[in-house]
């Protein structure tokens, strides 16, 4: 006859890794982004800001483009577009923003329309240009990344 073993409890061993007063949490900081030498590079190619005050930035910037004599955003593309190629976007809202009520029309313009072909993390040049109040409130900074690759 076979023996009950129901009443043998089984062994569980645990390692929790070390005492809690061995924990300790570190802040690691480090960026690709606006490095120019070495073997990854993503030099910072240009910064984009505008500051519209109290006026509707997509308001203004229409207002602009017809006194400008364009039609819409994407007339914009045939004179501004034509040497603009995929780049990463960096939100940074530290940037000083170009006041659109004292800058020249057309540096304003050339930001929107560059602000119009980004999302927060890229600059598409295939992409149609979108005019919206976030896209043209934005601050960012944005990076060549021809040469590099992972």
């Amino acid at each position: 006859m076979y023996a009950s073993v129901s009443h043998i409890t089984p062994t569980i061993r645990a390692n929790s890794g070390g005492p809690q007063s061995r924990t300790r949490n570190e802040v690691i900081s480090s960026t690709l982004l606006g490095r120019e030498d070495g073997p990854i590079r993503c030099p910072r190619h240009i910064s984009l800001a505008l500051d519209f005050g109290t006026a509707d930035p997509v308001t203004t910037s229409k207002e602009l483009l017809l006194l400008a004599g364009f039609t819409n955003p994407e007339a914009l593309r045939s004179q501004l577009g034509r040497s603009i190629r995929p780049m990463i976007c960096l939100a940074n809202p530290a940037l000083r923003p170009l006041i659109v009520a004292d800058a020249d029309p057309m540096e304003v313009l050339r930001q929107a329309f560059l602000l119009g072909l980004c999302t927060t993390v890229r600059c598409d040049p295939e992409r149609p240009v979108l005019w919206t109040q976030a896209s043209l409130s934005r601050r960012l900074e944005l990076f060549d990344a021809r040469e590099f690759y992972a």
